[in-house]
């Protein structure tokens, strides 16, 4: 493994916040984990992988884009030629150094660019004749989109590089294979490489596009209008471009008697880890976030420790951050964080509520309130829909979240947003009613 100097990597950071006061009989204790990297140098001087670039070297990174080709892109057929010049707009955007592949997406996937099973390596001539090559881009067949992602996988594992990235478009429903299959491709692929998945039009399923991102650590959204796709593909592509490192996980180590409740990321988008945890030797577990760049996240973390006296205090838990190695090993990225408890009689202290954990719980519910409510509607529950609605609006007022008030309002009549007193509109547009539900998990960061 090579030796990173520390100006080519980012730094790691973890700040913990949180009211560590419990009363007598306090066992829950949360905390906002702030999670920073910044400083890094060259794009792709990743950590953990076998070779250190510098600037003019290859970036450490390989992408595969995934275009849907299926009949429905033909309607209207602006569609697949938006497609074909958002696509040529991503390739542009790659880096020299960085491996690549087209993949057609119908009810099987196809080699596009550049073919037999490889990647190009990016450079002004492979950049020209993968444009060249979506021309054969065409619109007939069906839908089966864990196929794309299985020849996604076969193709990124083929170059020796840290990071790896999908972005996958697509028009329709997965209908051309059952959802345990899509669900079996998406749990071969967790953890191999990243995906960005985006909807264009409004003849797709948000769970289903929501799902791939989900599953994949990597963002979801609709481009409702398809000629918006050239600068939403640039847009990811420069994102994928500025990752440094891949596969860093949030390693959460336990005392004994104390069990983990929840992990879940909360800034800049809703995300449950929970469920994602790997044992990492005793009372310890990691959760995957996926690849980075400079930023900065924020993590919800909550535990139940064992009863104790007034008085006493404890290490409710130890947050660091590592990169597994393939060897079983692991690469400690140096920076930590602690979470506290203690026991006290102060009523006034024991019972203030942290700004950070208040402001996140609220954006958590949020997200879960605008999902609640959008189903609701849809099955014709009227009153339900308006009463987890009409919270949303209240909860969007109170945080600060103007991008999800303005979605809300296409959706609803706001009466009293502070109340949250809301009439559901007769007419929706349908782009808007999936913007809403494809959004409702991005979050506001609370102010410090």
């Amino acid at each position: 493994m090579a030796n990173f100097s520390k100006s080519n990597v980012p730094q790691f950071s973890v700040d913990v916040y949180q009211n560590e006061y419990l009363p007598e009989n306090g066992r829950e204790v949360n905390a906002i984990v702030t999670v920073s990297a910044t400083g890094g140098g060259t794009v792709g001087s990743a950590v953990g992988a076998p070779h250190l670039y510098t600037a003019g070297q290859s970036p450490d990174a390989a992408v595969a884009i995934m275009v849907d080709c299926s009949g429905s892109m033909d309607y209207p057929p602006t569609k697949m030629r938006n497609a074909r010049d958002a696509t040529a707009a991503a390739i542009d955007t790659l880096r020299d150094g960085v491996h690549f592949a087209v993949i057609g997406g119908t009810h099987v996937a196809k080699e596009v660019y550049p073919g037999s099973g490889r990647l190009a390596v990016a450079d002004a001539a492979t950049r020209e004749q993968a444009k060249q090559s979506l021309r054969r881009l065409s619109a007939g067949g069906g839908t089966a989109i864990g196929t794309w992602l299985r020849l996604a996988d076969r193709l990124l594992s083929s170059a020796e590089v840290s990071i790896r990235h999908g972005i996958l478009l697509t028009d329709g429903r997965n209908e051309h294979e059952a959802p345990e299959d899509l669900k079996a491709a998406l749990d071969s692929c967790a953890g191999r490489f990243t995906c960005d998945a985006r909807g264009v039009g409004t003849d797709w399923e948000v769970k289903e596009v929501t799902g791939i991102a989900s599953a994949l650590l990597g963002t979801a959204d609709i481009v409702a209008d398809p000629a918006a796709l050239s600068a939403d593909f640039t847009q990811m592509m420069e994102t994928a471009m500025g990752k440094e490192v891949a596969d860093v996980s949030l390693r959460l180590w336990t005392p004994v008697g104390t069990a983990v409740k929840f992990v879940k990321q909360v800034a800049p988008t809703v995300a449950e880890l929970t469920g994602r945890r790997t044992e990492a030797g005793p009372r310890a577990g990691d959760y995957p976030t996926g690849s980075w760049g400079d930023e900065s996240r924020d993590y919800h973390v909550c535990v139940e420790v064992p009863l104790a006296g007034v008085g006493q205090e404890m290490l409710a838990a130890r947050v660091s951050l590592v990169i597994p190695q393939g060897d079983g090993s692991v690469q400690n990225l140096g920076a930590q964080g602690l979470v506290r408890a203690v026991w006290t009689d102060d009523m006034v202290a024991s019972t203030r509520i942290n700004s950070q954990v208040a402001h996140y719980t609220g954006q958590a519910e949020l997200a879960q309130v605008i999902q609640q409510g959008l189903d609701l509607r849809k099955s014709g529950d009227v009153d339900g829909a308006t009463a987890k609605l009409g919270r949303a609006v209240q909860l969007a007022n109170v945080s600060g979240n103007a991008d999800t008030a303005k979605l809300l309002a296409k959706v609803v009549d706001v009466v009293d947003a502070a109340a949250g007193t809301v009439r559901l509109k007769a007419k929706v547009e349908e782009a808007d009613e999936m913007t809403l539900e494809t959004r409702s998990t991005k979050t506001v960061r609370v102010k410090r």
